[in-house]
Parts: C-alpha cells; sequence; structure tokens
C-alpha cells in the first residue's frame, strides 16, 4: 500500500545528480546536465561558498572554486556525489577559514563567504 512512499524516499536529491571528483592533480565537476569542468590544483586560487534565500526548498549553498585569474573555474552544491572528498581537500588548504565555513553553513540570506585564498 505504502510503495510508492518508499520509491519516493529512495530518490537522490537533485545536488545529488552533481559529481566532484579529486585525484592527485585535479578538481574535477560534473554538472547535472553532464558538463564537466576540470581545474588544475596548481590553479585554485580561492574558495568561497555563496548562500541563497531558496532553501529548504532550493539549492541554497554552492562551493565556489576559484581559477587562475580569480573568477570561477567551477562550482558545485552542497550535497553532490563525491563532496566528501573535496571537503576534505579544500579544508586542509593551509590557512582555510573554519569561522567563515560555519558562518555560511549557517546563512539563510543571499552571501558569499571567502574561506581560503592562495598565498
Amino acid at each position: 500500500m505504502f510503495g510508492w512512499l518508499r520509491r519516493r524516499a529512495r530518490r537522490p536529491q537533485p545536488e545529488a545528480r552533481w559529481t566532484v571528483e579529486v585525484d592527485a592533480h585535479h578538481l574535477q565537476i560534473t554538472d547535472d546536465a553532464g558538463t564537466v569542468k576540470r581545474l588544475a590544483k596548481r590553479d585554485l586560487t580561492g574558495v568561497a561558498i555563496e548562500t541563497n534565500d531558496s532553501g529548504p526548498w532550493g539549492t541554497d549553498l554552492w562551493w565556489l572554486l576559484l581559477g587562475p585569474d580569480d573568477r570561477v573555474a567551477c562550482a558545485y552544491p552542497q550535497g553532490a556525489t563525491g563532496e566528501n572528498a573535496a571537503l576534505d581537500y579544500l579544508t586542509a588548504l593551509p590557512g582555510f577559514d573554519f569561522a567563515q565555513m560555519g558562518q555560511a553553513m549557517g546563512s539563510t540570506e543571499n552571501a558569499f563567504f571567502p574561506v581560503w585564498q592562495k598565498a
């Protein structure tokens, strides 16, 4: 009788359709449409978190990875598949700002939180 509920509960969240991969030399993001963006770790110049007021129904937290021109090279939403490996790498960067990350995680407004910048 409640089979529809079980099927619905197993459906992944939309953010999980994004994939983040980390290897020895690159960060790679595949978005929900299948578009792949790849950034060499040596070219990563900054990391920021952008929040918006679309939660809890919308994707309200995005990780922004800045490239050599200090512009967003790729981005992925919180909840992306492979996010834990990316978080392990990003939070281990020297000087990563955990206080800013904490503020971003609690934000329900449209805001921008720089959490790391290459020295």
